[in-house]
């Protein structure tokens, strides 16, 4: 079996990532050593492969659960997929080694700008994710998301971040997460994400609670946004909430 620190640099991926992955039930190790440190074996190291394809199609992590977790999940389908993609991959990168070449010597047009293109690599993707994403949360997510622009979806994400600063005050007041305030403020969100995401039951807020405190990204983004320890009371309260 291998230490997170070994799977990090096989999978070149942070051993923060792996920790948090664990934190939210997603890649849970194997066994654990007399000091708690994490192992892994080769149906974890498979189960990592299948997760990073996934991020790569750009799912959010509650949805790559969900698939995986599938009983109608398709293993030999998604290793088919992900060894397409490396193979579009590496022609990507071999036609940027051979322009440079060229250009080093001189011979390749100032113009020329072919090999940048990722086209291929992306309608791949895009087909690839369309495959997989028939869980009702995704169909009513790419519904309710048809015809928004980036900077839409950059202020949806912002008012999000709103939401949680209450629980930062909440915070700092040493108040509890099952006080009325906490829960009212729990309701919010989930109404929120339900009215401009996907339809968000309590399993999903759950999970997405437990990874809101689990010091990952979220908590990070969640605590420079709304104040130190937000994300933990936020996760605490949806506990709550959900429970």
């Amino acid at each position: 079996m291998l230490t997170v620190h070994e799977v990090s640099e096989l999978a070149g991926i942070s051993v923060r990532t792996l920790h948090h992955y664990d934190a939210i039930g997603l890649l849970e190790p194997h066994a654990r050593t007399e000091a708690g440190y994490r192992l892994y074996d080769e149906q974890d190291l498979a189960r990592l492969q299948q997760i990073l394809l996934f991020r790569e199609l750009e799912f959010p992590l509650t949805e790559i659960r969900r698939i995986i977790d599938s009983p109608d999940f398709d293993t030999g389908k998604a290793l088919e997929q992900q060894l397409h993609l490396l193979e579009l991959k590496r022609e990507h990168i071999e036609k940027l080694i051979s322009m440079t070449k060229d250009a080093m010597k001189g011979s390749v047009s100032a113009m020329s700008f072919e090999a940048f293109d990722t086209g291929k690599m992306d309608e791949y993707a895009k087909q690839a994710k369309a495959a997989w994403g028939n869980t009702p949360e995704w169909a009513d997510y790419e519904k309710k998301r048809e015809g928004r622009s980036m900077q839409d979806e950059a202020g949806l994400g912002n008012q999000l971040m709103e939401l949680f600063k209450p629980f930062g005050t909440m915070a700092a007041q040493s108040a509890s997460p099952a006080s009325e305030d906490a829960q009212a403020q729990a309701t919010a969100i989930q109404a929120f994400i339900s009215e401009h995401f996907y339809e968000c039951s309590n399993e999903t807020f759950a999970q997405l609670g437990a990874t809101y405190g689990a010091g990952g990204d979220f908590t990070s983004n969640i605590n420079a946004a709304a104040g130190a320890g937000a994300a933990e009371f936020a996760a605490e309260a949806i506990k709550r909430y959900c429970a």
